[in-house]
């Protein structure tokens, strides 16, 4: 009967446990959110994300010879490569990757490293939700 009662504790234990790490991912739907927040408290007149102006600016050079795309090609359902060291990337469309913005730690942390190689400047809110919303919509 312990035996039982202690199988039956630690299975819950293990639940639990699965459910707190379950709980802690996002959806990129929910990444999509906080930076709609962000973009609000930096733009009152805020009106929305662009699905078209985050492809234009994620395939656009931006002064120097670098865009989103020359690591992680046209198509964001593909892999790529970085540019300088030759490292994989895996696909950054959602439906290609499904870890992809699922955590918004490192969601801040790439956008953060890769806005500042790209255009040597933070994104601003309306740049990352744009990006953002055309990397969802993106079916392959």
């Amino acid at each position: 009967m312990l035996r039982n009662v202690q199988m039956v504790l630690l299975v819950a234990a293990a639940a639990l446990g699965f459910i707190s790490q379950s709980v802690m991912a996002q959806t990129p739907d929910e990444i999509l959110l906080d930076i709609k927040n962000e973009a609000v408290q930096a733009n009152p007149g805020f009106r929305g994300f662009s699905a078209v102006n985050g492809e234009n600016f994620f395939k656009q050079k931006h002064g120097g010879e670098w865009s989103c795309a020359s690591c992680h090609t046209d198509n964001p359902a593909m892999s790529g490569k970085h540019a300088k060291t030759d490292k994989v990337i895996k696909p950054m469309a959602p439906v290609a990757n499904a870890e992809r913005f699922t955590d918004a730690k490192k969601v801040a942390k790439w956008f953060k490293r890769n806005c500042n190689d790209v255009l040597d400047r933070v994104c601003t809110p309306q740049e990352k939700g744009d990006v953002l919303t055309y990397l969802i919509s993106v079916k392959n």
